[in-house]
């Protein structure tokens, strides 16, 4: 994550707390995609899912733009923040208005994960947040770095990435959306889970081949010679190795086809999450406070130099101290004048004594 977005975490009053005793942590699914690939469905059907199962799940909306929500949100963004006022007040266009909507959120979200983290009966299992279809609002913004580094702090966290598998049977269409779920691994450093959806309409495996072979994505773009496509093929050499460690299901929010798949995914994710980003997390927490621990034995260094130093040095702390100083310079002065004044009548009275002689010869 960005370190101002750290810093400005610091004064969010976010604190860990213990679970429960016997009761594990819930697992956090931020739900991310571009516009239109069904993140919202998608979100409807995993609530469906986790009621029929038995696991139950607190669902945070953080799109503040939407109109209905077909799933009960237990938070909801619209409730805090008023979208269209935001626009006519600060005189900002939709997405302008959605970033806003969502920095005004973020200086409050400390009170969500408190939320989030009090005891039930029975206990929280999954905690499902949806987010902007404006992808980029969400992950590149201060806010979207602060709610989600708040949420991996707390809680064991994962990104599912929803694709809209129909539009990725281009080969540059996929490309794209290789690399913005590159860009989420790397920006927020959590487990992230490939998410094609829409399968009833069109199949995925054939972007879990491209995956693993990239002699496959090639002969996909053998039609095509433009530079998009040259930039590709090169591309799909260098995300090679990024596939080799990234999970993919293939899901229908409309049929349900793959949940149990996604929800196995899940499990998996949260098993990377404790075993790769916790310690890398403490690594930092523990950075952190040994920086501090040495800005404040620095600032103590400091200031006890300053109660050292000399009171001359200083220019004198006291009344008392100022009022002798400046005597003794009125003394000194004095005693320089005198001197000054007895060599001058000395010499006046050595010329009048030779002028004398000279008369008397």
């Amino acid at each position: 994550m960005a370190e101002g977005a750290a810093a400005s975490m610091e004064g969010l009053n976010i604190q860990e707390q213990a679970p429960a005793e016997g009761q594990p942590k819930p697992t956090v699914i931020l739900v991310i995609g571009m516009a239109g690939s069904g993140k919202t469905t998608f979100l409807q059907r995993l609530n469906a899912h986790l009621h029929a199962s038995q696991h139950p799940g607190y669902i945070v909306n953080l799109d503040p733009a939407v109109m209905h929500v077909p799933y009960g949100a237990h938070v909801d963004i619209r409730d805090t923040v008023n979208y269209k006022n935001v626009m006519k007040q600060y005189s900002l266009g939709p997405n302008g208005a959605i970033l806003t909507s969502l920095n005004l959120f973020a200086t409050r979200f400390d009170q969500v994960i408190s939320l989030c983290e009090k005891p039930r009966d029975p206990p929280l299992q999954f905690i499902v947040a949806d987010t902007p279809g404006q992808i980029e609002i969400f992950t590149w913004s201060a806010s979207g770095a602060i709610i989600t580094e708040a949420f991996a702090a707390s809680f064991p966290t994962m990104v599912a990435y929803i694709i809209d598998t129909p539009r990725c049977v281009g080969p540059q269409t996929f490309m794209t959306n290789m690399l913005q779920a590159c860009s989420l691994l790397y920006k927020t450093r959590l487990p992230v889970l490939l998410v094609f959806n829409k399968v009833d309409v069109a199949r995925h495996e054939f972007a879990l081949d491209w995956m693993a072979d990239f002699e496959a994505f090639h002969q996909a773009l053998d039609s095509e010679q433009s530079y998009a496509a040259t930039l590709s093929r090169s591309m799909s050499l260098v995300l090679e190795q990024f596939y080799q460690n990234m999970r993919a299901v293939g899901v229908s929010a409309v049929t349900g086809e793959g949940m149990q798949d996604f929800m196995n995914a899940v499990a998996a994710c949260r098993k990377e999450y404790e075993e790769q980003y916790l310690p890398d997390l403490e690594r930092r927490k523990a950075e952190r406070q040994e920086l501090e621990r040495r800005r404040q034995a620095a600032e103590l260094e400091r200031l006890a130099a300053d109660r050292a130093a000399p009171a001359g040095a200083a220019g004198g702390s006291g009344t008392g101290g100022s009022g002798s100083t400046a005597g003794e310079g009125s003394a000194a002065g004095r005693r320089v004048l005198d001197g000054r004044k007895g060599a001058t009548l000395r010499t006046l009275q050595e010329e009048e004594d030779e002028e004398a002689l000279r008369r008397l010869d």
